[in-house]
């Protein structure tokens, strides 16, 4: 009997790969060696890439996502026409042996015209934008904490414990006992009283608090914290007005006849400046405040590193996959052998953490049964991420499917729950085919046992 010969497609014809470096780069047109090229990284040698493509007839285009060597030489083909793919580096392995960066792109070509490689999901230009500033505030803020710990530290040296009587160092009490410290201000009586009245403890134990162990390196090293301190604070306010003017500057316009549920949300320190809930519902036509749980921090983050590309996802499930909070489930031989959750570092799915962590905490909230379901079974951090996965259903149906939020009612679950295990019960009795006087006996010592 003759054997066939198995061959694949060649689903892209006109495909190239690229290696992509932090120096050079090297692109194949074909499966020929000789045909590798290798190109610098600067700007011109972006343009004599893309006329090399051109010569060949080249018009789809795979890079492997590299750190952040890929972004420029991405956006320079993309403007040029290519269709261009950035795809996992998980998905061009090569096989084990002889590795160089020839063998790399030819791999990549292949694969690629094999119709073997998925492109990555990525954000629209605007929304990259807006993530730009988001992720420079946070570091502004991640800035600003460690000097404010680093003050803290100063002042417990000196054995001011302002940290103890005050809830927030750097709050107005705070800031006006430490401008008071650095004008030369020893006395404890007259520290006290730059600390609001409303502060719980006694006017005795805040004296005794403020009264500290002087030491001019330590006052030198608090006034240099101080005023890096402003710098920071002053950064962030700069870049909260930067991302107000450009989500303002897109922002469909807002029906004024909306009226926006009146929320108890507080913002905090460093929540937005401006009305974000405003924004974000001129943005999702749909208020994601109506969800306990959710903060002004939150609805930034999902707005600047999101925005309506939430609707490219076709489900829900999807959604929540991306941002990896869905087990990735191994299965070999029928079984499963992993669990495990991918690790990542989106900034969406970090912000759903922690609001679940803090419905972890609290009592009332419509996730909390969940919560604490999982948590016993499987620890807490497995709950917080299958809170955060049931947050992100719940913004995608908002947002997508233009849905009001509606809490689960967990009594009518309990309800649903408790009849199935009285039908159970009662299926095991009549299997068992008791007389009245042993079904009597089996209700008699049940009710005992409850005593």
């Amino acid at each position: 009997m003759q054997k066939k010969e198995l061959s694949l497609q060649i689903v892209h014809p006109h495909a190239a790969g690229i290696d992509v470096g932090s120096r050079s780069h090297f692109i194949a047109v074909d499966q020929d060696p000789e045909h590798v090229s290798e190109f610098g990284v600067y700007t011109r040698d972006h343009l004599l890439l893309i006329e090399h493509l051109r010569k060949f007839g080249i018009t789809t285009v795979p890079m492997e996502s590299t750190g952040s060597y890929w972004q420029t030489l991405f956006n320079a083909l993309q403007s040029a026409g290519f269709d261009v793919h950035l795809v996992n580096g998980s998905q061009t392995k090569n096989v084990k042996g002889r590795k160089t960066d020839v063998i790399d792109c030819m791999w990549i070509q292949k694969l690629h015209s094999l119709g073997l490689l998925s492109g990555s999901f990525l954000l629209n230009d605007y929304v990259q934008q807006l993530r730009t500033y988001y992720s420079h505030r946070q570091h502004l803020l991640e800035q600003s904490s460690k000097y404010i710990s680093k003050m803290q530290a100063v002042l417990r040296l000196m054995n001011i414990r302002l940290d103890d009587i005050l809830r927030d160092t750097t709050g107005k009490s705070g800031i006006a006992v430490i401008e008071a410290i650095l004008d030369g201000e020893r006395d404890p009586i007259m520290l006290s009283s730059f600390v609001s009245k409303g502060v719980k403890k006694s006017r005795e134990e805040i004296i005794a608090s403020l009264q500290g162990q002087w030491r001019d390196d330590f006052i030198f090293e608090l006034r240099s914290c101080l005023s890096l301190y402003w710098i920071y604070e002053k950064a962030v306010l700069e870049c909260d007005a930067k991302l107000e003017s450009e989500l303002l500057a897109k922002a469909p316009s807002i029906d004024t006849q909306v009226d926006l549920a009146q929320t108890r949300k507080k913002p905090l320190k460093h929540s937005p400046k401006f009305n974000i809930q405003q924004v974000s519902f001129a943005f999702f036509k749909t208020d994601l405040y109506q969800i306990p749980g959710v903060s002004h921090t939150t609805v930034l983050c999902l707005l600047t590193n999101m925005g309506n590309d939430i609707h490219k996802f076709a489900t829900g499930k999807q959604f929540a996959s991306w941002l990896r909070l869905v087990p990735n489930n191994k299965i070999s031989g029928g079984k499963v052998i992993s669990r495990k959750t991918p690790p990542g570092k989106n900034q969406i799915a970090r912000c759903l953490r922690m609001a679940a962590n803090s419905i972890g905490n609290q009592k009332n909230h419509p996730l909390t049964p969940f919560f604490k379901k999982v948590a016993f079974r499987k620890g807490r951090i497995a709950a917080i991420t299958a809170t955060a996965r049931k947050l992100a259903v719940i913004i995608w149906n908002m947002i997508v499917k233009q849905q009001p939020y509606s809490a689960f009612d967990y009594e009518k679950l309990d309800q649903r729950r408790k009849y199935s295990q009285l039908k159970n019960i009662q299926t095991r009795l009549a299997k068992l085919s008791l007389s009245p006087e042993e079904l009597k006996g089996v209700f008699e010592r049940a009710s005992l046992s409850n005593i």
